[in-house]
């Protein structure tokens, strides 16, 4: 069965998300990544919807969520909008899951009500590495901001003129993909323009990273807040490094860390049998 489509209002924005069902079942959110949707998670919530109530959220910017007026897109705004979805389904403690961005947010979400989550997992969330432009000095990060929005804005969004060419596109980010898989994340990530070509859902301007919300040591303080249970998945053929003694990591009390080899930052669709089965026995500890 095709999950449900539902809208709520954030700080003036219409998001969406999909409730996958059944009721009665305890509650379990999905987050997903930048430059993503919330039906990348299909293959995740059909497993956990047998023992959960499985709710996935499009992020503003993202799948059919509205774009944010201004190119901020900062880390506090996602949290806000995840925190009204929370209030929304209300049954906590809940359980969260993330991916990349989305782990950022899970993360987050349970640092500052650590007493509103009962379980948390984060996929390649955690923040980027220390060693990234954006922990550079505040006044580059500004600058940086600045020339990115204002390059972005003399740019027109790229369009494909098929779905097997956006299908390309998509396994060429990730080339563990499946036909399969690489179809349906394109078909429910892109929207068709008039001349009949396609265009991705997401706005053009999450690509210019806040200048704000990623300090290490803010996250560490934040992430020290969490007193639940945390699992962290990490794919060995990433483009993200393994973070090694990060202090970010280091922070979450009760925490474990799982390397999975043959797969790259999206460890969800690479290794999916394996993510699913420490997940699953995560979640019912």
């Amino acid at each position: 069965m095709e999950p449900i489509s539902h809208f709520f209002y954030s700080d003036r924005l219409k998001l969406q998300f999909w409730d996958y069902g059944h009721d009665g079942k305890p509650a379990l959110v999905l987050v997903h990544g930048g430059l993503d949707h919330a039906r990348s998670w299909d293959w995740v919530a059909r497993t956990l919807c047998q023992d959960y109530h499985v709710y996935a959220l499009d992020l503003r910017g993202h799948g059919n969520s509205a774009w944010a007026p201004g190119a901020m897109y900062n880390i506090a705004e996602h949290v806000l909008d995840l925190s009204a979805l929370l209030d929304i389904i209300n049954e906590f403690p809940i359980r969260l899951i993330g991916h990349s961005l989305g782990g950022l947010i899970v993360l987050h979400y349970s640092g500052v009500y650590p007493d509103r989550v009962q379980k948390v997992v984060s996929i390649e969330g955690i923040g980027f590495p220390a060693g990234h432009r954006v922990h550079g000095p505040a006044s580059l990060r500004l600058r940086t901001w600045i020339e990115n929005v204002r390059d972005i804005e003399k740019r027109t969004m790229r369009s494909y003129p098929s779905l097997d060419a956006a299908m390309a596109r998509m396994k060429e980010a990730n080339p563990h993909l499946s036909d399969e898989v690489a179809r349906h994340l394109t078909l429910h990530g892109t929207n068709w323009s008039s001349d009949g070509s396609l265009v991705w859902k997401f706005d053009n301007y999450m690509r210019a990273i806040s200048p704000f919300g990623h300090h290490i040591n803010d996250a560490a303080e934040i992430y020290g807040q969490i007193t639940s249970p945390t699992l962290l998945f990490w794919g060995l053929e990433s483009f993200a490094p393994v973070p090694q003694n990060d202090s970010r990591i280091n922070a979450i009390r009760n925490h474990r860390l799982i390397k999975v080899p043959k797969a790259g930052h999206w460890v969800h669709h690479d290794q999916l049998e394996l993510f699913l089965k420490e997940t699953t026995a995560f979640l019912r500890e």
